[in-house]
């Protein structure tokens, strides 16, 4: 059925407007423009004004909150991704994103600002960044009436609404015997982009016979009416880590079997069947694991990157970066990529930097470990060997307080 026009006449100018099926839901007589120009005009508004004009009216509130809105907002932010700066700032965590260079400039120096975001939840960890659209996954403690120890609780952070969701508590289903010691827990937050589904794996750790291993492995579901945990099994007991990147539907993280100093394998958690898979890692791989690598995404595969020098960061001695893709994750494939730093770079680097990851394929982003001044990143383009040095500004109430950064961060206006 061809859509239906309407003519409405005020103050003698006749406006001419098409009824469509997104309309039915909305009060189409207090539209005077069609649907989708409203849209495309809250589209090109920054993120408080659309904030703003949710308070506005109910029929603007329903248009910003719909599907529709929120994925197309989504898709132009996914074409312009920003970096992510976290700051710990007492009991708070203070967050701010500027605009991330696809092309910097070669061999220069130059400044972008910084937006100031919300500040955030009293607790903090190094799973802020890493992000899954614009989502955050922390956690916070819960006292149990009938348990003598706080529970875990994850917690799903959306920075650029200020929202929250704090999740059911995480209870192991599982029990080890009397010696088993229940610990340290983590979440890990995907995006399934088949069903257009955020999901969330937990696990806890648990102290047996003198090795700690994961004893359970849950995953929840947002967006359901009933959120609750289910356990998914998993055939080898492992040990995980903070090292984790979701692509295409696939979670992975750094992994060590009982008995090992380090860690020796990647586990694969696939989102849409929600089954474990593990790719070793080659004996040639000697610290691939260490506080150095970084997880990213190259050209959506696995990739791992790190200083091929014996220092655990990045230094004006470093001479060269080594990266690991993964090809084949059923042959457990790797290639490897060796890049050569550039003469210039001693006269650039003046402090102990680390590897913050990947814009696109070429582009290595690298930032203080602890800024002696102002905020800044380095770009480094593997291919031309140039190097763009970018300063922050909007962030000098921070200057010379550590920071952790995310990369390729979209920005998401889903209400949780």
């Amino acid at each position: 059925m061809k859509p239906q026009r309407q003519n409405v006449s005020k103050g003698g100018l006749t406006i001419s407007r098409r009824v469509t099926r997104s309309m039915t839901t909305f009060d189409r007589n207090s539209l005077t423009l069609p649907v989708e120009v409203v849209t495309e005009i809250f589209l090109r508004l920054p993120l408080k004004s659309i904030a703003r004009c949710r308070c506005v009216c109910k029929l603007w509130s329903s248009i910003l909150r719909s599907q529709d809105f929120t994925e197309s907002f989504l898709t132009r932010s996914t074409a312009c991704p920003r970096l992510m700066f976290a700051f710990q700032v007492h009991s708070e965590v203070v967050l701010f994103s500027s605009p991330q260079l696809s092309n910097p400039e070669e061999n220069s120096y130059v400044y972008v600002v910084a937006t100031k975001h919300l500040a955030l939840s009293p607790y903090f960890s190094r799973n802020y960044v890493c992000s899954t659209n614009g989502f955050f996954c922390d956690k916070t403690y819960v006292i149990l009436k009938e348990e003598k120890y706080p529970g875990f609780a994850p917690v799903i952070r959306n920075p650029n609404t200020g929202q929250s969701l704090t999740l059911p508590i995480l209870i192991s289903k599982k029990r080890y015997g009397v010696q088993s010691y229940i610990g340290y827990d983590l979440s890990y937050l995907g995006y399934e982009p088949i069903a257009k589904e955020f999901k969330v794996l937990s696990m806890i750790k648990s102290r047996v016979s003198d090795e700690w291993i994961s004893v359970d492995h849950q995953v929840l579901t947002l967006g359901t009416k009933n959120l609750s945990w289910r356990l998914v099994e998993c055939c080898i007991p492992h040990y995980f880590s903070d090292k984790w990147i979701c692509i295409s539907g696939v979670l992975y993280y750094a992994a060590k079997v009982n008995g090992m100093s380090r860690y020796s394998m990647v586990a694969c958690f696939d989102l849409k069947s929600e089954k474990f898979s593990f790719v070793k890692l080659m004996e040639t791989f000697n610290r691939v694991m260490e506080v150095s690598t970084t997880m990213v995404n190259y050209n959506g595969k696995l990739g791992l990157l790190l200083s091929r020098d014996d220092s655990v960061d990045v230094t004006r001695a470093s001479t060269s970066f080594e990266l690991w893709v993964l090809r084949d994750a059923a042959k457990h494939v790797w290639s490897k990529h060796v890049y050569m730093l550039p003469a210039l770079w001693k006269d650039v680097v003046e402090e102990r930097m680390v590897i913050a990851g990947m814009v696109g394929t070429n582009v290595i982003v690298l930032s203080p470990w602890w800024p002696k001044g102002p905020a800044y990143v380095i770009y480094y383009n593997v291919e031309r060997k140039t190097i763009t040095k970018v300063g922050i500004q909007g962030m000098e109430a921070y200057q010379r307080k550590s920071f952790h950064i995310c990369l390729n961060y979209v920005e998401n206006v889903e209400i949780l």
